[in-house]
C-alpha cells in the first residue's frame, strides 16, 4: 500500500514505516501530524484518485527531527567590472515517519 500526499506545495510518495524529509513544519518533535491532502491512495484490492483532494483519506506521521540542510553557496560574479557577492543558505527540513495510511475504500 503507497500514498501520495501533498504538504508546503510538494507532493510525497510514501508507504508505511518510511522515513522522509518533508518542508519545516512547527510542531515539537515526538508529537503525530495528520496530513488530510492527499491525492492517491493504492492498495492490493484498489486505487482511489482523488479530486484532487480524496474527502475521508488520511496519513499519521511521527515528527523525528527539526534540522537544517547543508549549507549551499550562491556566488553572483561580474568579470571586469569589481563585482563579486557571496551569500549562503541553510534550507529547514522536517523528518517524519509514516506510522498509518487509512485504507482505501471506494465508499468515500
Amino acid at each position: 500500500m503507497y500514498a501520495v500526499f501533498q504538504t508546503g506545495s510538494k507532493q510525497y510518495r510514501v508507504v508505511e514505516g518510511q522515513v522522509i524529509h518533508i518542508e519545516r513544519i512547527d510542531i515539537d518533535v515526538g508529537n503525530q501530524v495528520e496530513f488530510n491532502q492527499i491525492l492517491l491512495i493504492e492498495s492490493n484490492e484498489c486505487l482511489h484518485i482523488g479530486g484532487p483532494f480524496i474527502k475521508k483519506g488520511q496519513i499519521i506521521a511521527e515528527i523525528i527531527a527539526q534540522s537544517l540542510n547543508k549549507k549551499i553557496k550562491i556566488i553572483k560574479f561580474r568579470r571586469r567590472k569589481h563585482f563579486r557577492k557571496f551569500q549562503g543558505h541553510r534550507q529547514c527540513f522536517t523528518t517524519i515517519k509514516i506510522i498509518s495510511i487509512s485504507n482505501c475504500n471506494p465508499n468515500h
